[in-house]
Formats: C-alpha cells, structure tokens, sequence
C-alpha cells in the first residue's frame, strides 16, 4: 500500500509501539469496508485478520532517530502462500479505490499519531486490545526454524508486549517474533 516516516520527538512512546498506532490507523480504515464490521482483527504485532486469514501487514523499519512504517493490504486480490491463508476485501464487496483507501489510510493514521503523542501508549494500548483477537485465543510464538512457544493470549504489557499464558498459568512478555494463529487454518 505505501509507506510513511515518522520523526521521533521528545515525549513520544517507544518508537515500537508505532506498530500498535498503525494497526488501529489500518483497523479504521478497513472496517467501513466490512459487513459486519466486526470481521477485522487486530494480530500482535503487525498483522489484521479476517477468519484467521491474513489482510494487511505492517513493517516498521527504524533509521535514525526515524521510523520507516509500511503498510501492506491485499485490496482487490491476496498472494497464495503456502505457511498462511490470506484474504483480500474483495471478498467482502467491490475493491475499494486504492488512492481513497490509501488518502482515507492517511488520515487515520495522522489521527492514531496524534492519540499516540498526546495521550501516551495507554490509550493506545486500551483500543488495540478491543480491537484485537480476544482474550484466551490459542497462538504459537518463535521465530521461523525454532521450536514455537504454545500459549493463550492475555493483552497487551504496559509498554505494548504481547502478553501469553503459557500452560502453567504463567505469563510471558513477549518483544519480538512471529506471532501465529494456533488451530485450525
């Protein structure tokens, strides 16, 4: 879809929770298109789910005292890929125009930096997790080639960490990692 650039300012948050701000920025923008609305799911760190299906995608490349945000969505057609399902909005009604969706993008995620700034990751941190699969939902962490971690999601950390329960009842801050879905895909 596109990319933007964020210049560090004293006060911010964590430069990482960029991720955060720019999946609610892509959540706003995406559920007008959805009916119901509810269908779109925010995934720790950088993905939306439609059904366990991956929609869009964000990379944050930091530079500096700079942050590169990509943001990837699967607008009028998704790429096949063997390791996931993948979905784009045309399954759900007419592709939206991509310079409307990517202007509409924009401002959203103008709006979420702005929250960002003024109110700190809290708030931030608050809307993500009702946007958010819930509470409880099965996910394997590692990185690709690794054995993965097997848990439930708890939330978010205070600082954005992907909270998982493990099967001992014992939570795990995790920072960094692929995150996925566990069960059925």
């Amino acid at each position: 879809m596109g990319s933007t650039v964020v210049q560090s300012a004293t006060g911010d948050p964590p430069l990482a929770s960029l991720a955060l701000v720019a999946g609610l920025a892509l959540h706003e923008a995406i559920t007008p298109l959805l009916n119901p609305p509810q269908l779109a799911l925010l995934k720790w760190p950088n993905d939306v789910m439609i059904r366990q299906a991956k929609l869009a995608g964000i990379l944050l490349e930091r530079v500096g005292d700079e942050v590169v945000v990509g943001i990837g969505v699967n607008l009028a057609s998704a790429p096949v890929l063997s390791d996931r399902k993948t979905v784009a909005l045309t399954e759900f009604g007419p592709a939206p125009d991509r310079d409307l969706f990517a202007a509409a993008l924009a401002e959203c995620f103008a709006t979420e930096l702005v929250r960002w700034r003024t109110y700190g990751l809290g708030p931030v941190i608050a809307r993500w997790q009702v946007a958010a699969h819930p509470q409880g939902t099965a996910l394997l962490v590692g990185e690709p080639g690794e054995p993965a971690i097997s848990g439930t999601f708890a939330g978010l950390g205070d600082d954005g960490a992907l909270l998982l329960r493990l099967a001992d009842g014992t939570k795990r801050s995790i920072h960094a990692g692929e995150v996925r879905l566990a069960g059925p895909q």
